[in-house]
């Protein structure tokens, strides 16, 4: 995989040279600050050996191209949610999740002209790594055909995102997992239908044909259909070839995610219920794309509602209903001495948190250098 193909978002691919002047990054600025802001989230799993030779590059084309956000490269692939003005609708090579447009003087998801491209064992974290999208996924639906496939009375649909994302949206009827973290869904499987089967066992059951459409182990029966969603459609991706993996037999996922339902989907046809948790910014989006109502809470990152705020646990940047009692009274403390310097100074560690600290000079004159001092 190439730096082209990682970033085919591009409208212009840019040749490093030598800095702009002055007149060219002032008039740069200004036709940045006309254009509209367009955020694109996006993954890929492919074979990717080289991954960390591409951090470097990926980083410095990124702020070549004035892109905020994030960026995560592992062996397994590629994941990111990225803004600018520099982008545009065409990745071909990426499994699209939403591509979202902001007029100018909207405020930017991700904090600007700063872009951060991490080096990770997953691109997304199950912790197995047996589980390969690339060999077995499930059979991905668009958003226009996934109201007929959920709304059919045989297929169980599966939540596979967290607890707090679930609890401010989901599809109807849909099975909530009530994990906290992605890594917690194989034992939810494991335990919801208590799987013993080894993926051998399974393997070979499906080819002699032995395995019917719906079947049972240690008595729990396994559903024949199951129709799985997430935020942008990356965890499906693990989670549809782990259930595979376990021998269930049609699997399908929302291609795209919640981002690209809401985004397509007219809101008098939709079957979502609530808002889509977001992991930047914006914190919700509803239909369209459009900012939520959700706020975060800064201790927990959970998202808090108006009614949250509302209730004695809310303490802004302290606690909140979903926090509180898990913080000492200490913690709670320590975070409000944070709050106030924050409000204060700007900055969490006071104005000068990263200077070198002056030292005393012959002289009695604190300085920083041996140059201060004779000046």
């Amino acid at each position: 995989m190439s730096l082209s193909q990682c970033f085919s978002a591009t409208a212009n691919p840019v040749a490093v040279s030598k800095p702009p002047d002055s007149r060219s990054e002032e008039r740069e600025s200004n036709e940045s600050s006309s254009q509209p802001l367009v955020v694109v989230s996006f993954y890929k799993f492919a074979d990717f050996p080289d991954h960390a030779d591409l951090r470097k590059p990926l980083k410095d084309l990124c702020e070549k191209l004035r892109v905020s956000g994030g960026i995560i490269l592992a062996s397994e692939g590629i994941n990111g949610s990225i803004c600018g003005t520099s982008l545009r609708k065409k990745l071909s090579i990426m499994d699209t999740v939403a591509v979202l447009r902001l007029q100018p003087g909207e405020n930017a998801p991700f904090r600007w002209d700063h872009v951060r491209v991490k080096l990770k064992k997953e691109i997304v974290s199950l912790g197995m790594p047996s589980v390969s999208p690339v060999e077995r996924v499930g059979k991905y639906v668009s958003p226009k055909d996934w109201n007929m496939l959920i709304s059919d009375p045989d297929t169980v649909v599966m939540d596979v995102r967290n607890d707090y994302e679930t609890r401010i949206g989901k599809f109807k009827g849909a099975v909530n997992p009530c994990t906290t973290a992605f890594r917690e869904f194989p034992s939810w499987v494991d335990d919801q239908f208590q799987l013993a089967e080894t993926e051998a066992q399974v393997k070979l059951d499906d080819l002699d044909g032995s395995r019917g459409p719906s079947f049972e182990i240690q008595g729990m029966k396994v559903p024949s259909r199951v129709a799985m969603y997430c935020t942008g459609g990356i965890r499906c991706e693990k989670a549809s070839s782990f259930l595979l993996s376990k021998g269930f037999k049609e699997v399908y996922h929302l291609e795209g995610g919640i981002l690209k339902y809401l985004e397509e989907v007219p809101k008098q046809e939709s079957l979502w219920e609530g808002e889509c948790f977001v992991f930047d910014k914006r914190v919700s989006v509803d239909h369209r794309l459009t900012q939520g109502t959700f706020k975060l809470c800064y201790r927990c990152k959970q998202p808090v509602s108006d009614a949250d705020m509302e209730a004695s646990e809310w303490e802004f940047g302290v606690s909140c209903p979903y926090c509180y009692s898990s913080k000492s009274e200490e913690e709670k403390e320590r975070a409000r001495a944070r709050q106030r310097q924050f409000e204060s100074c700007g900055v969490i560690g006071g104005p000068d948190k990263g200077r070198r600290p002056a030292r005393p000079t012959d002289d009695g004159v604190h300085g920083i250098t041996g140059l201060s001092k004779s000046l």
